[in-house]
Order: structure tokens, then sequence, then C-alpha cells
């Protein structure tokens, strides 16, 4: 180890946890249960932690809010169950009026919005509900019923676009807290597609149309049309999203042969990997930002594990203790 006896560091104001500190950065210096310890290293890349589990199996659910304060609604083959995160543990919220699976979902834990989905036997609605954080009320319906579509934006200023409702779609539609009004189809008529960013700067990725071809096709709005952004590294279907036009991630979803664990980071341009996912995952839910994000359930296997997308934890090394002196 590195001789530190002659070297002066000034101690900086730090958050312990356990025998570390939380994040160290290099060149940090604390104290903590008789020892000394230096940061060596920092990680900024983002990687995929283990997160509160559902109270249930969710897969084919809707997503909202953020890392801290997230939403999981519907799915799992018609259920109707809303449940809320804090950044820990997830608890009961509000049920849904309709119990639906493969509906879209956006906006915030106080205020989203759900949209569409299959109530059953194919049966696709065009049902919009609102949820103030306590308790969902009914909203305009959508012009079109469909499923799997991608969805992005507020509940005030809501996109949704693409879907399937016995044929595949490219129609979108826009909300503005009170009804949906048509806007600019995409270029490539899909499903399963994830959903990213606002009403006016919203993406579009992935998924599946006629045939089943699978696309890795990425598509930006801008308030009334689409036009091709970059493509994400393998076609697949049934990726989730978070984040924005700028900087968004997308990740999971099922290729042709298997379900994956990939990550991909957008910066306004192009996709690059990110930390793979801890489990392949896909049908679910994401919700939050692209260096703050949730990825919440899965359909394959079943499950209600949650993951956290964020920074990397440094590494340190102990110097000494007091008892062995300078």
């Amino acid at each position: 180890m590195t001789d530190y006896k002659n070297v002066r560091y000034k101690l900086p104001a730090v958050t312990l946890s356990g025998d570390t500190e939380s994040s160290p950065a290099e060149g940090d210096i604390w104290y903590d249960s008789g020892k000394f310890y230096l940061g060596t290293s920092q990680s900024f890349s983002n990687v995929w932690s283990s997160g509160g589990n559902l109270s249930q199996n969710a897969y084919y659910n809707g997503g909202a809010g953020t890392q801290t304060a997230g939403l999981s609604f519907g799915g799992s083959y018609v259920t109707n169950v809303t449940e809320e995160y804090n950044g820990t543990a997830w608890s009961a919220g509000g049920n849904l009026a309709t119990a639906r699976y493969l509906l879209g979902g956006l906006g915030t834990q106080t205020a989203g919005l759900s949209m569409g989905g299959d109530t059953g036997s194919d049966t696709y609605v065009t049902t919009t509900e609102e949820y103030n954080g306590t308790a969902w009320s009914s909203g305009g319906a959508l012009a079109t019923a469909r499923y799997g579509m991608a969805s992005a934006g507020t509940q005030t200023a809501g996109l949704c676009a693409g879907g399937f409702n016995g044929s595949y779609l490219s129609s979108t539609e826009e909300y503005n807290g009170t009804s949906w009004s048509g806007g600019g189809a995409l270029g490539t008529i899909k499903y399963g597609m994830g959903g990213a960013g606002t009403q006016i700067a919203g993406l579009a990725m992935g998924g599946m149309g006629a045939s089943s071809t699978l696309y890795n096709v990425t598509e930006e709005y801008d308030g009334s049309s689409w036009s091709a952004g970059g493509n994400i590294s393998a076609a697949r279907r049934l990726l989730s999203a978070a984040g924005t036009q700028s900087a968004a991630i997308c990740m999971g979803g099922k290729t042709a042969s298997a379900t994956v664990n990939t990550t991909e980071e957008y910066n306004g341009t192009a996709w690059s990997s990110g930390g793979n996912l801890i489990t392949a995952r896909a049908g679910f839910a994401g919700a939050g930002t692209s260096s703050a994000g949730l990825a919440i359930g899965n359909q394959d296997p079943a499950s209600a594990t949650t993951e956290e997308y964020g920074a990397g934890i440094g590494s340190y090394d102990e110097l000494f203790s007091p008892s062995q002196g300078l």
C-alpha cells in the first residue's frame, strides 16, 4: 500500500453507511468505526441494483413517476391493482376502475395517466383514467382502442402512439388533460415499443409489426410529426424505456430468440451500451430518468421484482487505525 504518512488531507463532510462512505469519490478520506479510509476510485457508469418487490407478480403493467415516487398499475392478465414506490418499498394505491393489461402509462405518482389496454379475450378498450395520488377517475376516451402502445408525457400533455387492436397501428393521439386528439402517424406500424419523453419531444423505439417483423428503429416526435432517430442495437419488442428525447434509456425486451437484459442510453442522436439489467425482462413497466430509472415487474418469467438504475459505487482502501499510529 502507498505510504500516506507525510501526506495531509482535508476530511470532507460525508455520509457514512456502515464502515464506508455511501458513494466514495477518488481522494475522499473519512473516519468511521475507529479507522480511516481513502476513496480510490469512482464509477460514473450507470448500473442496475435491486429495489423493493411489488406485492404480487406484475407484467404487461403500466408505469409512471420517478425512481423515488413510482407507480405500477394494471397488467398481469387483467388486474386493477395499483402500487406506489417510495424509493425503497411498494405500498397499495387506489385501484383502477377498469382492470386491463398492456395498457399505456405516463405522468407522475400524484398526476398519472393510464390509457387503452385489453380487458381480456382480445377486448381492446379506449378507457383513460387519471390518478391524483390516491384514486383513479375517468378521463377522455382514446379515439382508437389499442394496447401495447408507446406512451410519454404528462397528465395534461400526454402522448400515445402505435399499438395493436386486431391490426397493427401507426396512429398517434395527444391528450390535453381532458380529451385526446389526432397527431402525426408513426413511420412504422407496430406495437410493443418503448416510449419516453414529452408530447412535443417524444421517443418510440423497437416493437413488432405485421408478419412478426421486429424493429430496431427509433422515431422522434416534435409535437406534430415523427422522424427517424438512431437505431437501437437489436430489434426487439416488449421493451421498456424512460427519460427524455435527448437523455433516454431503453431496457430489456424480446428478440427473435430470447428475452434480454440489454440496456441502452440515448443522447438525442445515437444509442450506446449501458449497464445490463440484473435479470432479463420483457413485458414490464419502466419509469424515471436515464440516470435514475425503474424497471418494474417481468413477464418472462412472471416476477414481482424491481430494479433501479443509477451511478455505481466507488471503491476504497483502509488507511490505518489510530492505534497503528502515523
